[in-house]
């Protein structure tokens, strides 16, 4: 799973959340630090109002919650995700001995990024992508 800041910084540099069934995310409250909830049709979706997006928690799974305002969240994408959104700058995923390596291509610079974990490595590459746009 991508780290918690590797998701602030992606979050912070633009990168918006159009929730779906099974993505996941963590609430920005102490008392949920540790959670990772997941968006499913039955218990936890998404609802759209005039005054904006919100999360609503059904039933009895999470009781101590209604709902929560969808910027009050942090999205968690999945790998795949992550390499959906580097589109057609994404080249090779390659696992190495202590680590993963994603190479991109921006501008027809090639451009190596890694780490450990392969959501990581791509969350890094995401995050260079979407500072250049910026």
């Amino acid at each position: 799973m991508i780290s918690t800041e590797l998701a602030m910084a992606l979050r912070d540099a633009g990168l918006i959340w159009h929730p779906h069934s099974g993505d996941r995310f963590q609430l920005e409250e102490p008392e949920f630090e540790a959670d990772v909830f997941t968006v499913s049709e039955m218990t936890i979706e998404p609802r759209e109002y005039p005054t904006g997006r919100i999360l609503a928690f059904n039933g009895t799974t999470e009781w101590a919650l209604d709902s929560v305002a969808l910027e009050d969240a942090l999205w968690l994408p999945h790998e795949h995700q992550l390499r959906e959104l580097l589109r057609g700058a994404f080249r090779t995923l390659t696992r190495l001995p202590d680590t993963h390596e994603v190479v991109i291509e921006l501008a027809g610079k090639r451009m190596t990024f890694e780490h450990p974990e392969p959501a990581d490595a791509y969350a890094l590459a995401l995050l260079e992508m979407l500072r250049r746009i910026a």
